[in-house]
């Protein structure tokens, strides 16, 4: 714990003058629970015992003022903790996003998207909880501790020795209980995860769901997942619901001994019963926190197992490393030399080496996993290579600064993405300022503007969850449309118009040509017409260029391009 409040304690020491509001209002606190015990001495002694009627109107009212102070001073402590906890947990969720979204693409493969997402929503909620809710409840009750013993040993040394042995009597089996708590929350926040990867797997495969009628196969597999969390779940609820019967045992225990001892103590003349009373009622006060700070330090096992993942996330080093040197002009040349990119026991790319330049447009092509997206990934830097270089305008790549490289660089991908914005907002992607003229431009060009005016609202449409009330085609003509508002210098072409008719892909590879002239255009495809035209095409198998030339030149001397050729899209 004393780890997790250290990482956590940059940012709670912001919060200094809210912390002086919560510490006034625990004192407040602290003084009336104090001052309810020790009424209790005057009520026994001169209200009922010396019947003194100024009593009958001072009690009561001094009762009144105590309770009005301790209001305040849960309401003061509360509002401020609330604010501090609910402040924090904000900002750390935007931290954590920001680290998520900022690594590089091997970590963001290899971890789920659920994973992910469990760590930014379910860890952070606990968390949350944890600063908003126990963190107030136990410092109070450690106040409220701190003042009533004093009070029990002020009043009677002797008799507060009975009281309060007890107490280091259940910090074992409470530190064992909560070791064991810690482990569960781990396995629930790890099984948590495991529930939102289903579900998000659910509902971004709705379609193929509902083709192949496999609704209750889906469901059977999500039953599993959601029943394994509710079996750990319960673990951790069978645990933690030993912690208040233990401490309510121990605590009449105590409080048996009191009345035992102090029983004699009246009857011996060494306590009045006002004494008596006020020491019973302070005993059974104290042993109210002590219980809620055993069952809050059991709670924030859950919370410091969540605090856990979160750093385990922000703690991970981020493999890509940005540059320097901001890339302010146009990407004229590109070369690879004895690139080498190694993915666990096998090469994605071996010994690449080539020089692209301006206005140049490449293709390439290959059996499935040859290596061509990598190569595209490489100049986007998802990757960097084990071996070798791969140099922009003759610098070496990681010299610049990612945001500024990418800022000269288009992607366009099979897979399309749309979000739930406008379609200008789309196509403009983020930018905050949208050139409505750039965006219309943009969509004649990708052959989208005819389709776009037809839309309700044209291109301020919102399009609904990843573009669904768009086709497959429309959607890929927006993704193309984006590429094109960006006016980069370097466009890579992913099989961007693997859902377009010939007829539209012709249209559209018409206005690319005359737009693409002064730009370098790197394009993976399967279709005869997207690849006959480049000026160089680049077999890759097994993460090799094998053969490299012109259609015609490969026609003639490659035996892989041949037979790759006959496989070719019309």
């Amino acid at each position: 714990m004393k780890d997790i409040i250290k990482r956590f304690w940059p940012y709670i020491k912001e919060y200094k003058l809210y912390y002086m509001l919560v510490v006034f209002g625990g004192i407040l606190i602290v003084i009336s629970t104090a001052a309810s015990a020790h009424i209790m001495k005057p009520l026994m002694d001169d209200m009922f015992i010396a019947k003194k009627e100024e009593m009958l109107y001072l009690i009561p009212l001094g009762l009144i003022g105590i309770y009005l102070t301790k209001a305040l001073g849960k309401y003061v402590q509360t509002i401020f903790m609330e604010y501090i906890g609910q402040s924090i947990v904000t900002r750390f969720r935007e931290i954590l996003l920001r680290k998520i979204i900022t690594h590089d693409m091997a970590y963001l493969y290899q971890n789920r998207s659920g994973e992910l997402i469990s760590r930014v929503t379910n860890d952070i909620g606990r968390i949350q909880f944890f600063v908003s809710n126990m963190l107030p409840d136990m410092f109070r009750d450690i106040l409220a501790v701190i003042a009533l013993v004093g009070y029990i040993i002020y009043l009677n040394a002797m008799l507060s020795f009975y009281t309060l042995i007890v107490i280091p009597l259940a910090i074992f089996p409470l530190m064992k209980i909560a070791k064991r708590l810690k482990k569960y929350s781990h396995r629930s926040q790890s099984k948590n995860a495991d529930v939102v990867t289903r579900l998000t797997e659910v509902f971004n495969n709705s379609e193929i769901i509902k083709a192949n009628a496999t609704e209750e196969f889906e469901l059977e597999r999500f039953s599993e997942q959601n029943w394994q969390f509710f079996k750990i779940n319960m673990k951790t609820v069978y645990v933690s619901a030993l912690v208040s019967p233990i401490m309510e045992i121990l605590g009449v225990v105590g409080l048996a001994a009191v009345i035992y001892v102090g029983g004699h103590e009246v009857f011996d003349g060494k306590m009045t019963v006002g004494e008596f009373t006020a020491f019973v009622t302070a005993v059974g006060l104290v042993f109210e926190p002590i219980r809620k700070l055993s069952g809050t330090y059991a709670k924030i096992q859950d919370a410091l197992a969540a605090s856990e993942r979160v750093f385990e996330v922000l703690d991970t080093e981020v493999t890509i490393q940005d540059g320097e040197r901001a890339l302010e002009e146009d990407i004229k040349k590109i070369e690879f030399k004895g690139v080498k990119l190694r993915y666990e026991d096998a090469y994605a790319l071996d010994d690449i080496n080539i020089e692209i330049h301006e206005g140049q447009k490449i293709a390439l092509v290959g059996d499935s996993g040859g290596g061509k997206s990598t190569f595209i990934s490489m100049l986007l830097r998802f990757y960097d290579p084990d071996e070798g270089i791969v140099k922009i305008n003759d610098r070496d790549i990681k010299e610049y600064n990612i945001n500024s490289l990418k800022h000269h660089i288009s992607l366009v991908t099979q897979r399309v993405y749309i979000f739930q914005d406008s379609l200008a907002a789309n196509v403009a992607y983020g930018e905050t300022e949208i050139d409505e003229v750039k965006v219309i431009e943009a969509l004649k060009l990708a052959d989208a503007y005819e389709f776009a005016m037809s839309l309700e609202e044209g291109i301020h449409t919102q399009m609904h969850e990843a573009g669904s009330n768009l086709s497959g085609g429309q959607r890929q003509r927006i993704s193309i449309a984006r590429a094109i508002y960006k006016h980069s210098s370097l466009i890579l072409f992913d099989e961007a118009t693997s859902a377009l008719d010939n007829e539209s892909e012709k249209r559209i590879q018409a206005a690319l040509d005359a737009y693409t002239k002064d730009k370098i255009t790197i394009t993976i495809a399967h279709r005869l017409s997207t690849i006959e035209h480049a000026d160089k095409i680049l077999v890759l198998q097994k993460g090799k260029i094998v053969s490299m030339g012109t259609h015609q030149e490969l026609l003639e001397n490659s035996e892989v391009y041949q037979r790759l050729a006959g496989t070719f899209e019309h």
